[in-house]
C-alpha cells in the first residue's frame, strides 16, 4: 500500500505530460473495468505499448480499475443486458455474431459488452477530468503542501522515504 501511494505520487510529480498520465489512467479503466482475457485489451495493451503514454499511470490504474470492477459487475450486467436484448441493436449484434473475430470477443456476455461500453463511454470526460485535476495540482496544490507542516512531517515518516527509494531522489531508510 505504501508503494503504491509513493508511486502515485512519483508519477503525479514527474516531469510527464498531464496528457500521457491521464490517457494511461483512461487506458487502465477500459483494460481493468473489463474482463481482462479480452480481444480489445489486446488492442488497448497495443496502443499503450505504442503511444506515449505514461506506463505507470496505466499499471497503477490497471491495478485500481480490477478492484472496482469487481464492485460494479451486477451495474456491468444490467448495462450489457439492455444493450443486448435492445431490439434496436438486434441486426448489428447478429451481424457480429456471424463474424469469428467479433465472437473471440466475447461481446454476447452482458458483462463483457456492459462494461466495455460503460468505459468507453467515460474514457473521454474522465481523460478531460484527469487531464484539468493534475494540471490544477501542479500549478496550486503541489506549491502549497510542500510548504505546510504536514508535508513537513511527512518529510520525517517512512512513507517518504519510501516515495524518496521508489522515485530515486534519495536513499532508502
Amino acid at each position: 500500500m505504501l508503494r503504491a501511494v509513493a508511486k502515485l505520487l512519483r508519477v503525479l510529480n514527474s516531469d510527464a505530460d498531464p496528457g500521457q498520465i491521464s490517457l494511461g489512467i483512461c487506458f487502465a479503466m477500459v483494460a481493468g473495468l473489463t474482463p481482462f482475457l479480452s480481444l480489445h485489451n489486446l488492442i488497448v495493451l497495443l496502443l499503450v505499448l505504442t503511444l506515449r503514454v505514461n506506463l505507470s499511470a496505466f499499471l497503477l490504474g490497471l491495478a485500481l480499475f480490477s478492484g472496482i470492477a469487481y464492485i460494479l459487475d451486477p451495474v456491468f450486467h444490467t448495462i450489457g443486458l439492455t444493450l443486448l436484448t435492445s431490439s434496436l441493436f438486434k441486426g448489428v449484434w447478429t451481424l457480429l455474431y456471424n463474424s469469428t473475430i467479433w465472437r473471440l470477443e466475447g461481446f454476447n456476455n452482458t458483462i463483457v459488452a456492459g462494461s466495455l461500453a460503460f468505459s468507453i463511454i467515460l474514457f473521454i470526460p474522465l481523460l478531460l477530468i484527469l487531464n484539468l485535476v493534475i494540471r490544477r495540482y501542479r500549478e496550486h496544490l503541489l506549491k502549497w503542501v510542500e510548504k505546510t507542516r504536514v508535508m513537513k512531517f511527512f518529510k520525517a515518516t517512512k512513507l517518504y522515504r519510501t516515495y524518496q527509494s521508489v522515485s530515486g531522489w534519495g536513499s532508502a531508510a
